[in-house]
């Protein structure tokens, strides 16, 4: 029997020797007895040092860049400099900046006034749509001081506030102009804060459009009514306790 018959013979219980695998206290000189590469003798020649001393070494200058993105010289918000004189790191804005969309070159429209003095007139056209959104704005921001009615007894008073606005049914508010009253919302006014953060400079506008009907609603003629008649104003829907003729 040849040799290649002897190691296919499945009975004969032996094995080519070239097939055995060295015992595990074997160290071959090169490749290692299980086919897992070169022997533990050859994985650390001066080669694979001088590799890991490379690989160190851009681990250690990628670290270093990351740190110098991460540490970059700048303030955060609020904190001290001493870079400045004023000892804050927030600058203000330059002299006569203007942020985009907010340029006001409508002194009337965005003050109220003409060369200092209170308009007398709307800068714009007055329409059902402006005093219903008038309503809304006045609800929100007026009445709990001034009451929906504007009679200055709005809840705020009534839980004790001792400041009680003036009514908008007196005199002198009744002949004040129109731009006294958008003034005093943007500005503010003894105890009431100014409210230009909160209401844009037309909602101020329809707010003061609500006032002047509110003032009417108090001291109207028949003349004010369509034909003359109180009762040919529309009635709301359902009528119910408030409506007119019912007590």
């Amino acid at each position: 029997m040849s040799r290649s018959e002897f190691s296919r013979d499945p009975g004969s219980g032996i094995r080519d020797p070239r097939n055995l695998r060295p015992e595990r206290g074997a160290k071959p000189p090169s490749e290692s007895a299980w086919g897992w590469g070169p022997t533990r003798s050859d994985k650390c020649g001066p080669s694979r040092y001088k590799l890991l001393i490379v690989l160190s070494l851009c681990l250690v200058g990628g670290a270093a860049c990351r740190q110098d993105m991460h540490n970059q010289p700048k303030y955060r918000g609020l904190r001290a400099s001493t870079f400045f004189a004023d000892g804050s790191s927030a600058r203000p804005l330059v002299e006569g900046t203007v942020a985009r969309g907010t340029l006001q070159d409508d002194e009337a429209f965005f003050t109220g006034k003409i060369d200092k003095v209170a308009v007398k007139e709307f800068p714009f056209a007055v329409d059902e749509a402006l005093l219903n959104r008038g309503q809304e704005r006045y609800n929100i921001y007026c009445s709990p001081c001034h009451d929906k009615a504007g009679t200055g007894n709005g809840m705020v008073i009534q839980r004790g506030f001792k400041r009680q606005p003036p009514s908008y049914h007196i005199d002198r508010l009744r002949q004040a102009d129109v731009g006294y009253f958008f003034d005093v919302i943007t500005n503010g006014f003894g105890a009431m804060s100014d409210y230009k953060a909160q209401i844009a400079p037309r909602d101020r506008w329809a707010i003061v459009a609500y006032i002047r009907a509110l003032q009417l609603s108090q001291r109207a003629a028949a003349s004010d009514v369509p034909g003359g008649d109180p009762s040919k104003v529309p009635q709301p829907a359902g009528g119910g306790e408030h409506a007119p003729g019912k007590n």
